[in-house]
């Protein structure tokens, strides 16, 4: 480790690749709620964050296992669950009082048509203003889970044994995967017409 005066060593959270402190501070300055988007192993969890000098308040959060009330079985992270993710949570935050937002996906790489600006997608037809080019947005037939489908169905025909293995949990749920976009249309519905 460097030993002279003029080395600085970074802070903690950027040392750890957790704070990315120039994106962070230009979030601050900007005044509006964060959409802050993140993914773990196993779930999406979205949040409305407001900046405060005693620190972040969190108005409103949700994370994808909340979707099982309105009926969705199986995958909570992926494509459709994380736009359903996002139309619940901007449901919540219209509620509240809150009309926009900017999006904060942290170290996240921004690849277009993600899982990340599915949950966007979902803010924004949600009714949230979110300043975002229309060409990141996932398209229709990949939020409704299409893609899932015609992977199923395409495992299906051709090796029924990885078929098994790897859609067993929608099996075990009796859920087609390749009618996933029934269940997506059925609890999309469930959401907006639920007063949260």
């Amino acid at each position: 480790m460097a030993r002279n005066g003029r080395y600085r060593v970074p802070l903690k959270r950027r040392r750890l690749n957790i704070t990315n402190y120039y994106k962070r501070r230009k979030y601050i300055l900007s005044g509006k709620p964060r959409l802050v988007v993140r993914k773990t192993n196993r779930y999406i969890i979205a949040q409305i964050i407001t900046t405060d000098p005693i620190g972040d308040k969190t108005i409103a959060a949700v994370n994808s296992k909340e979707l099982q009330k309105y009926g969705w079985k199986v995958g909570f992270k992926n494509t459709p669950a994380a736009y359903l993710t996002g139309l619940l949570l901007g449901k919540k935050v219209l509620k509240k009082g809150i009309k926009e937002a900017i999006v904060d996906i942290g170290l996240h790489t921004p690849t277009p048509q993600s899982k990340v600006f599915a949950v966007v997608k979902g803010a924004l037809d949600a009714g949230l203003k979110i300043p975002v080019s229309e060409k990141v947005l996932p398209t229709e037939d990949r939020i409704e889970g299409r893609h899932i489908a015609e992977y199923a169905k395409m495992l299906k025909e051709e090796n029924p044994e990885i078929y098994n293995l790897r859609f067993k949990v929608f099996i075990s749920r009796q859920v087609d995967p390749e009618r996933i976009y029934e269940l997506f249309n059925n609890v999309r519905e469930e959401i907006v017409k639920t007063d949260i």
